[in-house]
């Protein structure tokens, strides 16, 4: 049986190191479809990489056929912030900002991630907005500490995109109807996890706690809207996105990432 904590699972340390089988999984996949996202490649054919790659580490895509969700990664180009369906129609051109998340299933558990691309040569202004989003993302991870509370990775999330933003010269929108979650042998699960707000709020965390931290932001109004797809979420000014994620555990050394080789964050 799991330990729960106030509605959060606790993972023994063995089913932690089931968990980063699954995350190295995703961090091949994303390593491979990074190297082969260039210009003149499609979403859909970066899609049936990333499924094969899962599928020949014995892993299943934790996407495909979620809620209907009909690819096994997310893949969303420029103004799209989240859920964008791959496509065969949908060819990379140089300067593209493309998205990608992904998960797999090895033996019943989860690994998810998620990283931005720059496709060819990007302009200054959208590299600096996927650095801020990553920086945000780590300053969330390194948070996550044992006896510490729910919102202080989401204060550090949002203090670290605050600051990037002041010293790009460029408010950054933070996007807040979409965030992270606990994962173990689901997806996604409790609890919900805000990308800003005030620290020392909700649960407390523990050694054992699995959580996917995973900001997106953009480089203008923070307003969102989904398409009639049911699934793509774009930005409604149609400035750009960005989407980093790790899935990490919480140890009495501090944060473990389940979805990165060892040395590679």
């Amino acid at each position: 049986m799991f330990r729960r904590r106030r509605g959060i699972e606790l993972k023994t340390s063995g089913e932690l190191e089931a968990m980063r089988a699954a995350g190295l999984v995703v961090a091949r996949t994303l390593r491979q479809v990074q190297e082969a996202a260039q210009p003149g490649v499609s979403t859909g054919e970066l899609d049936d990489l990333a499924e094969q790659v899962i599928r020949d580490a014995g892993a299943v895509p934790s996407f495909k056929g979620y809620h209907g969700f009909p690819a096994s990664i997310c893949a969303s180009v420029n103004e799209q912030v989240v859920h964008g369906i791959p496509s065969k129609n949908t060819v990379l051109s140089d300067g593209d900002l493309l998205s990608v998340d992904c998960g797999a299933i090895l033996d019943g558990w989860h690994g998810d991630s998620a990283v931005t691309i720059e496709v060819g040569e990007v302009s200054e202004r959208d590299r600096k907005l996927s650095a801020a989003t990553r920086a945000a993302m780590l300053a969330g991870i390194a948070a996550a500490s044992p006896d510490g509370r729910l919102t202080d990775i989401s204060h550090a999330i949002e203090s670290a995109a605050r600051q990037a933003g002041s010293e790009d010269g460029v408010e950054y929108g933070m996007v807040a109807e979409y965030g992270g979650h606990g994962i173990g042998r689901e997806m996604h699960m409790e609890p919900f996890l805000p990308n800003l707000g005030k620290p020392g709020k909700g649960p407390k965390l523990a050694v054992g706690v699995a959580l996917a931290i995973e900001p997106m932001l953009t480089g203008g109004s923070a307003e969102t809207v989904e398409l009639d797809d049911g699934w793509t979420v774009i930005t409604v000014d149609g400035s750009r996105a960005a989407h980093w994620e790790h899935t990490i555990a919480i140890t009495e050394n501090g944060p473990w990432v389940l979805t990165a080789p060892e040395g590679d964050i």
